[in-house]
Formats: C-alpha cells, structure tokens, sequence
C-alpha cells in the first residue's frame, strides 16, 4: 500500500472530521498533578466551569490538540509495510496480501530477486496510518479509540498512549480475560454470575479489562457484559474500559480504519456474515489496539506484545515511580483450547495469578477437574480421559508428545495452589466471581514474597486500593489475625484522601485512635492532595499566592504548599471574621519549611509510616506534635471536600456536635453561594441542609432530656471553634428553622426578660415603670424567686417517691469513664438562686432588656411627638427651647447609633462589626435618616434655605415614622406582617421596571403624536410620565379624542406656564390628529398596565404573602434575636437620658478600664470541670439520638420497600442458580446410579466366573480379568495420603525453560521421572552453558573428545549413546535435559547453607520468651534485586565455605567458623531439587547450624553484632549487599527449603516457630 495514497486520503478527509478530540488536557492535569483521582473526582472536575473554559471553548484550541496528537502519533507510533512481493497462487503474497495491496517498488523487488520471503527482512516500518475514534454503525452511540500499531512497538509507548492522549486513568488493577477464540455457548446461570461478577470488580477496582478485542468467543461475552453494566449502570458510575489486543491482518473491514491523518470518528459496519476465516471487532470495547507484523490473516501475533504490555502496566505503581504499590494483574480463564493452556502457564510462571471458571468448558473445566486431585492422580492417563471427554471433535488430532506435554503443564499449574483460583458457580451461591478474582490476588500475594505482616499489609493496601470493605472483613480483619493501630495509620491516610469512608470507619473499629494518627503534617498533607478545579483549590490557591513572601525565590515560590494558616484564612472567610483563627501563623521561616513538603498522590501507599510523617529531617519535632482536635480538623477536611459519608463519620467521632453541624451548615451554605456548577450547588446546599436538620435533631434531643443545660450550650463558648458560640453560628448560617426551634426561643425569651419572670403581666411592668416602689410589694415575680420555689418541691418530690435515685446515678459508667452525678441530673448554680436584694431588685427590673424597650418605645413616641409638634407649630427663623430639646434629642440619637458601631469591637473587630451594622436595613434607615437631619438643619440656619430646610426635614419626620415598625418587630402579630412589607417592597421594584417601561413607551408615543414641538420640561415630564402615571388609576385625558378637545384648556403656542399645549389642530381649530390611532393605543396600554401588570403585582404579592405566610414563624423568630440582643446591650436609660451612660463608657475608655460585659447571657465561658461535663452529656444523647435515628430510618416505608426488593433479587438469583445446578446435579446422580449399577454386575459376574472355573467349566488362565474397583473409597483413602504429602521427585529442576536461557526442557510428568520407569518418547536435548568452564570431573574423557554436531545450537554437545553410558545420572530422576547445563562439572556439585543462629534479645540483654520458648533469629543477606536468603552458594573446588558468607564477615570470625565447623550441627545432607539440574549434572548441599552462646557476636566490617541492618560494600560494579538478623517464626521470607531447615534447628534448640 502506498503512502502517498495513505496520505493524501487522510488529508483528503481530515476536514471533513467531526471534532472530537481526545481529552489530552485531562491526562496533562495528571501528569502535571502526579495523582489518582476517583470518578466522582474527574466528574466534578469535567462539570467544573474553568474545565470548559480552559479545554473546551474555542475549536482553534481542539484543532491545536488534535494537530499535537496526530504529530505524537507519526512520530512514534508505527505500522509494519511488506516490501517484497514474494507470489504465491492466485497474485498473493506470502504475507497474506493480494498484489494490489503492495507498492510498485516492492512488486519490482519481488520480480527482479525471486528470493524466500523473510518477515524480518521484507518488512519495513512506517508512521501508522490508522488511529481516532471508531463508531460502530447500528449501534447507537458507541464511540471508542483505536490505533494500528508495529509488534515492536515499546510497552512503554502504548502505555503512554493510553494515560495522555485517550485519556484513561492508571488502573487500580489489572483483568487479563483469555479462553476460546470461538464462540460457544456459556449456561444462563454461569454466563450471568459472569458478567456481574467481572462488572463489580471491574466498577469497584477501576480495573482495565484486556481481551482479544474481537466479535467472537471469550471476547463476545466480556463485550455483553460491558454492555449490559452501561444499560444497568447510572452514569455517575465509574466507566468500563475494555481494551481489545487484536491483529491488525484479521480484522474484517479494515480498510474503512484508514486514514493518515486520523478519523474523529470514523464508522466501522460488522459484517458477520462476510468476514470469512476474518473476524470483526466487538463494539462494546472502548479501546481497540491492532498489532500488525506486516502480514493478513495471520492469527497470534498480537500475543506477545500484549503479553510485554500487560508486564509493563503490573510494574507501574498506582501514584508516582518510588511511593505506592504495583498494579495488581489476575487472569480469568473462560473456556480455551491448547493456546489458552500455554497461556496460563506461562502467566502463573510469571507470578500471575488465574481464577478458572469451571463449566464454561474445554481447558478451563480439565484445570477444575485437575484442582482439587492429589498430584499422585493426575497422570497421563488421566489427561488423556479429560481431553477425550472436553475436546472429544479433535482429540484425535492430539499426539502422545502433545499428551505428555499437556500433563507436564497441567502438574506444574496445579503445584501452584497460591496462583490457582477456581471458581465453580454451583457452589459458590454466596461469594462470586469479584470476590474469587480479589481472593485471587490475595493468595498470589504469599507466593510474591510478602509474608506474615507484610502479607497483610501488601493485601491491605490492595483492598484499600480497590475500595472492597467486604473483602478486607472476609480476609483481612478476622479473628486469627491481629492488627496494631500504628500498622493501620498509612491506610488510614490512603482512605482518607481516596474518600473511602467504609475503611474509615473499619479502621476505626479496629483501634485507630485519630490522636496518635493526626500529626499537623499529616493535615497539612491532606490539603496538599486536593484535587484542582474545585472551589476549595482555587480559594487555597488564591490565599497561597497572595502572601507576600519576598525573601523566596520564584523556584522555591513555584513549589510553595498549603499550610496550616493558608487553611485557616479561608476556614475565616467562609464562617466569617467572628471566629478566631483555628491555625495559628508560623513563627519563622524553619516552621515553613518544616511543612513544604511534597503531596501524597491519592490511592497511593506509602511503603512506611516514616514516608509519612517523617520525610526531611526538619519534620522530626513537628511529626511528634499532636493535633488539638484531631476529630474536630478532619471533620473540617471533609466539610469542604464534600465528602458527605466521610464526614458523618468523622462527626459522630467527634465531640461538640451541634456546634460542628451548625460549622458545617455555614460552610456549605457559602460555598454553595461561590460555586458556579449548579449541580455541586445543590449538592452543597442538600448536605448543608442535612447538616441543619442534625443539629435541629440532636438539639431537640438535648432540651427534652435537660433544657437548662441544653440552653448552656447555645451560649457556651466553643474553644474547639474559634471562641464562638452556637447561637452566633446559627445566625450566621442563617438557620432559620434551628432559631426557631422551642429550646433556643425559650433561652431568648428568658434573656429578654432579663431576672423578671417571664409570666408578667405587660400592665403590671408599665406600671412599674412609673411608680419604682411598687416593684417591693410583689406587684412582679422575679425568675429566682420561682426557680427556688420549684427547685424546693422537685427535691421534696424527689425523696419522698425514690430517695436512691442519687446512689444509682452515682454507680453508672460509660466505658472506663465515669460519669458524675452532674452530667445526667439538672444542676444549678446556687448563687443563682440567691434570693435578691432590694437594690438589685431595682437594678434587675429597670436592666432587663424588655422593660428597657418599653422605656425605648415611650421616648421614641415623645420625640416623633416633639418632631412634629417643632415642624407643625413652633418652626420659627430662630429656634426654640423646644427646637433645641429636639436637636440635643436626635444627637443622643446619633450617639447611640455610634456607640452600636464603634463599641465592644473586640468581639468581632471593628471591620466585621461595621459590616454587621451596615447590613441592617434599620441600621442603614437610621444612617440615613440622621443623615438627612444633618442636611435639614443646615439648610435650615441660612435664611436663603429656610424652607427647603424645612421641607427636608419634613421627609426625614417620613422615615423617622417608619423606624416605628421596627419596634413592633417584637410582637409576634404584627411582626410577621411587618416582614411581608419588606419583602413586598422588593418585589415591587421589579414590578417598577416593567411599569416604567410601559408609562415611558405610551407618554412617548401619546406626546409626540399630539403636541408639536413642546419646550418647556416640565409639561413633557406632565405628558410623558405624569398623566400615563394617572390613568392606570382611571383618570382617562380629554385631549386624546375629538369629543374632548377643547382650545381654551390649552395653549396655542405654549405661553401660557399654567396651561399645556394644545394638540395638532388646523387653521379652524378643528382637530387633526389620528384619532382612530390615539383611542388604539390608549386601549392597550390601559390593558397591559390596567390589567396586565397590575395583576402580575397582585400575584406577586400574593406569592410572597404566601411563602412568608408558610415561614412566618421561622423567619419573625430567626429575626427576633437581632432585636432582643441590641435592647440587651443598650443602655437601661432612654433618650435623651441615654447621654449619660454614654458619659460613663467614654470615661471608661479613656481612663482604660475594664468596662463591665453585657454579654454574659448570649457568651459563656465555662471552666475546665463543667466544659467537659457537658460535653461528655451531650455525647450521651447523641449516641441516643443516632439509634433512635437509625431506628426511624429502618422502620420507614422507603427502607422496608428496598430491603423487600433487595431480599426478592437475592431469592432470585438463588433460584436461578438453584435451577442450573439442579440440572447438573440430576446427571451426576444419573452417573453415579450407573456407576454403582456397574459395580454390581462385575462383582456378580466376577462370582459367576468363579463359579464355574470351580466346576471345571474352564481354565482359570483362560478366564477374562475382572477388576473391581470401588473409586469413591479409594479416592478418598488416597486423598487423605497424598494431599499433605510432598512431592516424591523434584519439581524445580523439571521446569520446562532453562534458567537464564531460551532451551527448553523435554516434558517429562511425575510418573516418568523414575529411570526405572519405561519413557520410549524421552529424547531430551543436551546442553552445557559455554560459561559453565571447564568439567573439574574425571573419566569424562570420551565426552571431551566427542565431535559436536554443526546442527545444534550454540553450547548444546552432541547426544550418543556411547557418550550418554559414560555420564553419571540424576539419582532422582529425568529433569528433560541433558548435558552440564550452567553447573561446573557432570554429576554432584557440591554446596553449602550455613544457618547462623541466635537468641533474641531485649535492649537490656534479656532473653525474649514467646509460648514459654525463646526466640531464635538468624542471619540472612540480600542481593541487589533478589530476596532474602541464607549466605549460601556452590563451593568451588577446595572451598569450605561460600564466597556469600566470605563477603559479610569479618577474617576472625571467618575463622572462628571455620574452627567451629566440626562441631556444626548437621540439618541436612543430600540432593537439591534446583532449577539448574540436568539428567547428568546436579546439586548436593550440607546444611550446618552455627549457633552463637552468648559470649559470641557477630560483626561486620562497620560495627557490633546488634539487630539491625548492615551494608558491606563490594568490589564487584560497587554494589551493596544487605546484612540482617531475622525472627526464626511462621511467615518468614525465606524459600520453602530454607523454613524446612530452620523448622528443623528450631526444633534441636527447643526454639519457638
């Protein structure tokens, strides 16, 4: 194919693409951020504003996108071209194509050399020519990305390919699907369990599926399944991707994928019926990978790219290259031929666990029936029967090598128990195939290395990862395992950031205690990890670099983190300046740098708790600080992440509850007001809500158990909340329906009437007002009085009907903690009971904010009165006694008004203060009516502005009377209709707009109609506005028709200033205006404004009437404390008399001192004893609350319907798995039937037989052999043998592939490795490694001399018969090769594994006793990339001892060991079963115990023989091998040969193990 042609047809095409770019901007924020976001992350991301903004808002930037994309491509990805044409029949190449799909120059080339073809050296590569979006035709929406890609292609390129430019985050796991090629059919039940077991854990994992990627076979039915969980799935769910690895040559329709510029979409049409020996590509994928080798219709090449390319993505880490862990791979297995076997094998000798699903048929079923076999039974025999019975059409196409193969590959898979998962759907009703793939990979973790608490780390952090609580329950958090709190705290971290609230909450069941785990770097981490585009980022961001830092370079600025006080300015912003700070600011620049720290990438686990907390060295001290708070500060974190469960969580662990929900409700509420998505608006503003009505819950909860001290903590100041309190929190959050509740009206009605009981009379109180004496004669009850009176008969009620009330409530506990007899009784100060005196009686009654709003309300009256009476009576050009009572009364006006600002600022300092004021609408009419006065009064002392003083201050008498509603405010009737005013007011000035319009559009039109040319201003503002203005209310004009016109109501010509101008009339004072046009619009702006609008401010106000109506209560209570805290903190004397309290509190202020709080009732500050007293009660009756709570949520209607509907699915899936299985189970009984039927006949017949051999009817000899055999019992006795038993020959040194090389042993299956067993079929091929060097051996001279064949391969010897009788034999069998292999000499090879041994000890030389036994640990080493092992190795002639052990001692203790080798305790002596054995060369080793007394050390080259972890260097590439002492106990990482030898020394020590 030429690529001219290529080219040109892509560009030919590429304008006419739909544009649909491929999301590269989402895969740069994740490079650039380094971290792994959840789905609903990405989708608040991708529905955030500045997302469409930046990405998507102008085609140039999409085409600048697609032109990178398309250069990245050509410049990396290839495709394979064949360049010679070497015919076969019918014009077609031996690569498979026709000739029309090649070149000139390779048709030429083919012509001129007439050579073999060769696809190494007839292939060439070329920039791709195949790669988009792909929509497949008649299947609705569908669209996916593909590219065609080279076989040669690097894994890491394709990997890049899939994370930048198509967009896919990193997967959390791995799903490898493989079985048949073919279609064949899966039962109901099993193709069900299928499809929602690989979706669940596909879903919950954010897994990659990886299949073939065609219409056919296994890769059918993971395409339905796919698409079966879009059709069930909502969208907010996580996407599936399905990636198909398929060959480019064998996909049907290929042709339409072409394009050298790429296709954004391009359509690709199934055509099932003509694709021949083709296939067509599956369009439920969402990624298709073509691998093209430069031939067609050549299946399997695509097999070993997609083998490195699944390698390389299980290598990745799930966050950055050094922290977190690989990406997990399994295999699942469906069904599956001969290639499917070679599959698995080689994936479980990759380490690569496999779960079978057994009845899907073929290889997958002989794996099930092999699994659960002792090794003893699966032979060849046994092979032969499950592939005549599962591949019965082409058994006879099986050859006895292939037979033999199979059994050797079938052996090896079943030895690896920890890889090997199989899943059988009739027994697995409960668990299903999710939960088999993750217990997969949960057993693999064991055979990976990780043992004993690594192990459950490793299996921990895949849980965590994968987000499956149920499954770390199931296998991690069981009875038999325990878990440190401290090994818990690096999951902790990963589920916090990953908002995984069902770790949370599992973690802290299990004794995370948030103190130990919370340090301030920890927090400060957290913030770190914010994902970008939020609203929270963005506020972060703003604080971040707003502080002006001069001394930071812009390099380090570049790098500046989140800290603490960064945090605590925008937790300020959003509840306001009332709060304190909850971080303090750093103290310098080292506390700066203690916290400039990199980010911990979500989902990402460090490997140690130390990468968490204790980085950089200058963390040291801050890592050993605790958090305030810890609750408290992650409730917070999750506040403003939105983490809705989360923070539930963190809420019910957390003390202070109301006050945290009120916190919450106001931080949401304002982020709400911020955020420009409407969606997270609502979501914001619904949780907000449910945060309201949970502290409105647990409030009420609080005030029925005890009111007086649930009114305390209204009005308790909150320390863990920047000094405030929860009535100062509601009001903020303007939580009407909190402030209305019963309690909080109660505590304000109490506050408004001050020490008077808040039965008095109104009467009896004005009374007072006037004659004081009065207040002595019991006239009024003062509220102490009534709580003495009621406190004395509750307590004589109290121990007349229980007197051991007090000795009970004494005896309770909560936990370890007991809990006092205040806590849960009521409990009153005694001097608030204290009866008053007279003085303070006085002082109380003329302070209590009621009766200093009555004294307000009269003097109010008396200066509206003195008002009017100076501006209708004495308003003369030099003022009055009367005038300048009134001036002196409005400055004490003006004074309070200032006092109201300006006083007591420390509360909120005086910018909040001032914006408090400013934001009153009666603030604002004061301001302004003061304002006015001012102005009046000027104008009023000039002559020349007499009266326009006067008649300014006649509008100001307007709003002065207005402020009267304010007073009235506080009653209850008319308080809430003064409301519906103010709120009609708005809405009538939306109605103005529209009126204006109207009156403006018809005065307009009506006056230039009738009057000519009219200058004076005045009369165009009576025509234009004035008279429009009045006929809406039914004052219709003369001048608009002829009946009314009338010149001697008008002006001709505009002279006369009192008359208007007359209307277009002519020379005969007729009339000549369109009359018929004048009385049309008259009618219609009398209809839309008369009837139209008019009616619209009727609904209007209708619709207000009623909402505020519905809210009535709410919003006259919520606004009812701002009215009773001003008369609470004003002055008891009235104006004027108001002067001199603000006399005294300027004399305060300038003699500065302490002047005395007003506020003590609204702010409580509680001592130490009595803060945690009520906060220990309230968690009490919170923990009451959540279960009552909880106990309505299950009993109601909607949560009994979903657990019906719940309870109806799970029957159904049993019965329709019952049914399946109810099925089989009918045939295996049917087969069992016959079977015992059999045994009887032959035991009959075999008696029949004997019979007549005894009556001399036959021979014995000629007698038919009868066996009978009872399978059941014997299986069952062989079971019981060979399960637990080990291996009777080696295992490791059959492996199939040489180590190190690409020879490949001959199969040899367990029951021929004897050599006494006869193997007619055994040729295995000679190998000897050419740096193996020279054979130190003797009498192999034949060997030496025998020719080699040029046939072989390099370093393969010659194999005859007169050299094979002179070699020595493997003693314990055939390994499948012959030769030397990479050993030094023929036969033995002697080794040696030294165990040095001791016993534990504690820092103070104490021995270490576990089970009443010591502890023994011995010496293991590491090599750069390998494990840990014992220092042994091969003993090269004349050595005792191994280079490993020369390498980490010392030459003294060299020697002392040397000395001490006699008297070594001997473990083991004989054969090892290792990989590099052959038929005639092979390993022997001795195995000595070196145990250390406790006057022997051992020491390195550096340092003493203490329990830790040595480094000697080498001189080999200056490497490193690590030295360590290791606990001798189960789970140790060390190989299965080596815990046999330390089960063995432990044993001769008396040692625990």
């Amino acid at each position: 194919m030429s690529e001219r042609t290529t080219k040109v047809r892509g560009m030919g095409s590429s304008e006419e693409q739909n544009i649909n770019r491929i999301h590269p901007l989402q895969a740069e924020n994740y490079d650039q951020c380094k971290t792994v976001y959840s789905n609903d992350m990405l989708n608040t991301i991708k529905r955030s504003p500045s997302f469409y903004k930046t990405g998507q808002s102008s085609a140039k930037v999409i085409y600048e996108e697609q032109d990178r994309f398309r250069k990245w491509i050509h410049e990396n990805i290839r495709k394979k071209e064949c360049i010679y044409f070497a015919e076969t029949a019918g014009q077609v190449c031996e690569c498979g194509y026709a000739r029309d799909c090649h070149t000139k120059e390779a048709i030429s080339l083919g012509q001129l050399q007439r050579e073999k073809w060769n696809s190494t050296k007839h292939v060439r590569q070329i920039p791709t020519d195949a790669f988009g979006d792909i929509a497949f035709e008649g299947q609705g929406q569908k669209i996916g990305k593909y590219v065609r890609v080279s076989n040669n292609t690097a894994p890491m390129t394709l990997y890049h390919l899939m994370t930048k430019y198509w967009g896919l985050n990193p997967p959390h796991l791995l799903i490898s699907v493989t079985g048949g090629a073919k279609n064949f059919h899966l039962k109901p039940g099993l193709r069900f369990m299928f499809r929602r077991g690989l979706m669940k854990v596909t879903q919950s994992t954010g897994a990659w599926i990886i299949t073939g990627g065609s219409f056919a076979g296994v890769m059918k039915h993971v395409g339905e399944a796919v698409r079966h969980s879009k059709m069930t799935s909502s969208p907010r769910e996580r996407q599936i991707v399905a990636i198909g690895i398929a060959s480019w040559g064998i996909v049907h329709n290929r042709d339409s994928l072409l394009g050298g510029e790429g296709k954004f979409p391009v359509g690709y049409s199934m055509d099932e019926a003509n694709q021949g020996r083709l296939s067509c590509l599956d369009h439920n994928h969402s990624h298709f990978i073509l691998v093209d080798n430069g031939t067609h219709g050549q299946y399997g090449v695509e097999i070993p790219l997609r083998t490195q390319l699944e390698k390389y993505i299980s290598k990745q880490r799930m966050g950055t290259e050094d922290v977190g862990i690989e990406i997990p791979i399994v295999c699942v297995v469906l069904e599956g031929g001969p290639g499917t076997l070679n599959t698995i094998y080689s994936a479980m000798g990759n380490g690569t666990p496999c779960v079978i699903v057994a009845g899907s048929g073929r290889v997958a079923d002989v794996l099930a029936n092999a699994a659960n076999l002792p090794m003893a039974q699966i032979t060849i025999s046994f092979i032969q029967k499950q592939l005549r019975t599962f591949f019965a059409e082409s058994y006879n196409r099986f050859s006895e090598q292939e037979i033999i193969s199979w059994t050797k590959k079938i052996q090896d898979i079943i030895r690896m128990q920890e890889l090997l998962t199989v899943f059988r759907a009739e027994k697995s009703r409960n668990d299903e195939l999710d939960v088999a793939i993750l217990q997969a990979l949960f057993k693999a973790s064991s055979f990976r290395g990780h043992q004993g608490q690594e192990t459950l780390d490793h299996q921990l952090k895949l849980a965590v990862t994968w987000n499956r609580v149920d499954i770390a329950k199931s296998n991690i958090f069981t009875e038999d395992k325990e878990w440190k709190a401290s090994h818990l705290h690096q999951a902790m971290f990963a589920a916090l950031v990953g908002n995984k609230p069902g770790f949370v909450e599992l973690f802290l069941e299990n004794g995370v205690n948030l103190r130990e785990f919370l340090s301030p770097d920890i927090l400060v981490r957290l913030y770190n990890n914010i994902p970008p585009y939020t609203l929270l980022y963005k506020k972060l961001q703003k604080v971040v670099e707003g502080e002006k830092q001069p001394q930071i370079s812009d390099k380090m600025e570049s790098k500046r983190k989140v800290l603490l006080h960064h945090i605590s300015e925008v937790l300020q912003e959003l509840l306001g300046e009332f709060t304190e700070p909850l971080y303090n600011q750093p103290k310098d620049r080292r506390e700066r740098k203690m916290f400039n720290t990199p980010p911990i990438n979500v989902n990402v686990l460090p490997p140690t708790l130390q990468g968490i907390q204790c980085t950089y060295s200058l963390e040291s001290e801050n890592c050993k600080e605790q958090v305030e708070d810890p609750e408290r500060d992650l409730f917070i974190w999750a506040i403003l992440q939105k983490h809705r469960d989360l923070a539930y969580i963190l809420w019910v662990q957390g003390m202070d509850s109301i006050a945290s929900s009120l916190v919450a409700c106001k931080i949401l509420k304002k982020m709400s007001a911020e955020e420009n998505d409407t969606d997270l608006s609502e979501e914001m503003g619904e949780l907000a809500q449910e945060y309201e009505d949970r502290a409105i819950g647990l409030f009420t909860e609080c005030y029925r158990k005890h009111s007086k001290r649930a009114q305390k903590l209204l009005i308790r100041v909150s320390a863990a909340w920047g000094n405030t309190t929860c009535f100062r929190l509601a009001l903020e959050a303007e939580s009407q329906k909190f402030m209305a509740q019963g309690g909080v009206q109660a505590l304000l009605t109490k506050i408004w009437w001050g020490e008077l009981s808040v039965d008095t009379n109104t009467w009896k109180m004005l009374l007072c007002l006037v004659l004081w004496p009065i207040i002595y004669s019991n006239l009024i009850t003062f509220r102490r009085d009534e709580e003495r009176r009621k406190k004395k008969s509750l307590r004589n009620t109290e121990l007349s009907i229980n007197p051991s009330v007090s000795e009970n409530l004494n005896s309770m506990h909560i936990g370890q903690c007991s809990i006092s007899q205040t806590v849960l009784l009521p409990h009153c100060d005694e001097h608030d009971l204290k009866p008053l005196s007279c003085w303070q009686q006085v002082k109380a009654f003329y302070t209590s904010p009621v009766v200093v709003f009555y004294w307000n309300v009269v003097a109010y009256f008396g200066f509206l009165w003195l008002f009017s009476y100076v501006l209708l009576i004495d308003f003369q050009s030099l003022p009055s006694g009367r005038e300048y009572l009134l001036y002196f009364w409005l400055c004490t006006l003006v004074f309070e008004e200032i006092r109201q600002l300006i006083y007591n600022p420390s509360v909120f300092g005086f910018r909040r203060k001032a914006l408090l004021y400013i934001s009153s609408t009666w603030n604002r009419m004061d301001v302004a009516a003061s304002l006015i006065f001012i102005v009046g009064l000027i104008c009023r002392c000039f002559p020349s502005t007499f009266y326009q003083g006067r008649i300014i201050l006649c509008l100001d008498f307007i709003i002065y009377c207005l402020r009267v509603m304010h007073i009235f405010t506080v009653s209850k009737t008319l308080g809430p209709k003064i409301i519906m005013v103010e709120m009609m007011m708005k809405d009538i000035f939306f109605f103005l707009f529209l009126l204006v319009l109207a009156i403006v559009a018809y005065g307009v039109t009506k006056q230039g109609i009738l009057i000519h040319n009219e200058q004076r201003l005045n009369w165009i503002f009576h025509g234009v506005v004035y008279q429009p203005y009045r006929m809406i209310f039914g004052e219709i004009p003369n001048d608009v028709s002829f009946s009314g016109f009338d010149l001697s109501q008008c002006t001709v010509n505009g002279t006369d200033p009192y008359q208007p101008k007359c209307p277009e009339h002519d020379s005969d004072s007729a009339p000549v205006f369109p009359e018929w046009l004048t009385i049309i619009l008259l009618s219609l702006y009398l209809l839309f404004t008369n009837i139209l609008l008019l009616n619209l401010l009727i609904a209007m106000f209708n619709y207000t009437f009623q909402v505020v109506q519905d809210n009535t209560d709410k919003i006259w209570k919520f606004q009812r404390y701002s009215l009773i805290e001003e008369y609470y903190s004003r002055p008891p004397a009235p104006p004027p008399f108001i002067i001199f309290s603000h006399a005294f509190l300027l004399f305060e202020r300038v003699t500065q001192r302490k002047s005395k709080q007003k506020h003590k009732k609204f702010k409580k500050q509680l001592d130490e004893k009595e803060e945690a007293e009520i906060l220990s009660w309230e968690a009490i009756i919170k923990e009451n609350y959540l279960i009552k709570l909880k106990r309505n949520q299950s009993q109601s209607l909607n949560q009994q319907i979903n657990c019906t509907l719940e309870k109806v699915d799970s029957v159904a899936e049993i019965l329709e798995v019952t049914r399946e299985s109810n099925k089989a189970g009918i045939v295996e009984q049917r087969i069992s039937h016959l079977e015992e039927q059999m045994l009887q006949n032959t035991r009959a017949l075999n008696w029949i037989m004997n019979a007549l051999i005894e009556k001399d009817f036959g021979s014995r000899e000629s007698a038919p052999t009868l066996v009978i055999c009872d399978s059941k019992n014997k299986e069952e006795e062989s079971e019981g043998e060979e399960k637990d038993s080990k291996p009777l020959y080696h295992v490791n040194a059959r492996s199939l592939m040489y180590p190190d090389t690409n020879i490949e042993r001959f199969p040899v299956p367990d029951e021929k490795v004897p050599w006494e067993v006869k193997f007619d079929v055994y040729v295995p091929t000679i190998y000897t490694a050419e740096t193996a060097g020279d054979d130190h051996s003797t009498g192999l001279s034949k060997w030496k001399a025998a020719p080699k064949d040029s046939s072989q391969e390099e370093g393969a010897d010659p194999s005859t018969e007169a050299v094979e009788e002179s070699l020595p034999l493997n003693p314990v069998g055939r390994t499948g090769l012959g030769g030397r292999g990479s050993l030094r000499c023929f036969g033995p090879n002697y080794a040696m594994d030294p165990i040095i041994t001791r016993f534990r000890r504690n820092s103070d030389n104490s021995l270490i006793v576990k089970g009443f036994k010591k502890v023994l640990e011995f010496l293991v080493v590491r090599y750069p990339g390998e494990d840990w092992g014992l220092p042994a190795g091969v003993l090269d002639p004349g050595e005792t001892f191994p280079k490993s052990l020369k390498l980490i001692l010392n030459p003294k203790m060299l020697d002392m060991f040397q000395n001490f080798q006699k008297d070594a305790i001997e473990v083991y002596s004989g054969y090892v079963d290792d990989p590099r054995n052959t038929d005639n060369a092979w390993i022997e080793t001795l195995a000595l115990n070196f145990h250390l007394n406790d006057d022997n050390t051992i020491t390195s080259r550096g340092g003493s023989g203490m329990s830790r972890q040595m480094k000697v260097p080498l001189l080999v590439e200056s490497t490193v091998i690590s030295v360590k002492w290791q606990v001798v106990e189960q789970g140790v990482p060390v190989c299965v040969l080596y815990k046999d030898y330390l089960q063995t020394v432990a044993e001769n020590l008396g040692a625990y193990c």
